[in-house]
């Protein structure tokens, strides 16, 4: 089984707009990704760039470099990353936590510009079955607009979150070169 990691997200200097560049802008973009900050541990964070809608961050225990984005409309802590862990070798691995739980054994369906994948979950979280289907969502996410999620939650109402892409491939690269070996 494909192994699931959830990711960390910090980007004080940019929501303070002490980033070199980015004034109140970084403050707009980053403020959707604040909220993503309420159940994360304090753990050290570099902030690598804002790119569009993303963002890419390094972090450190354990070493890992991710880019991440908030949804169109804001819900609840949900967020969608595509993250690098070099010790474990795993190169860009999607996560989307979900701004409320996911019913259990139900379908998580993200779609990127018609293309449909299947996901599996847990709770608030949820992930590629594997590798292969990593890569397939990340080259798709390279070159598409938006992406969506669909899942049921826990009463079985049907809930969704849509992103915006722009942005993406550039955030992925970013998080993909700081994690790089040297």
């Amino acid at each position: 089984m494909h192994e699931r990691q959830i990711n960390g997200l910090f980007c004080c200097k940019i929501a303070t707009g002490s980033t070199p560049g980015r004034g109140k802008w970084g403050l707009l973009i980053a403020l959707p990704v604040l909220g993503l900050l309420a159940n994360t541990a304090a753990v050290a964070r570099e902030v690598l760039g804002v790119h569009g809608n993303w963002a890419a961050f390094r972090a450190e225990d354990p070493a890992r470099c991710y880019a991440v984005a908030a949804p169109v409309v804001a819900a609840d802590g949900a967020f969608a990353s595509v993250a690098t862990w070099p010790a474990r070798r795993i190169p860009g691995q999607l996560h989307l936590r979900l701004g409320r739980p996911a019913r259990g054994g139900s379908a998580i369906l993200l779609t990127i510009e018609g293309r449909p994948f299947q996901l599996v979950g847990r709770g608030v979280d949820a992930w590629a079955s594997d590798a292969a289907t990593d890569r397939a969502i990340v080259a798709a996410m390279r070159t598409g607009v938006s992406m969506s999620v669909a899942a049921r939650d826990t009463a079985g109402r049907s809930f969704g979150h849509a992103f915006p892409l722009s942005g993406a491939a550039t955030a992925t690269d970013a998080a993909v070169l700081a994690c790089r070996p040297r």
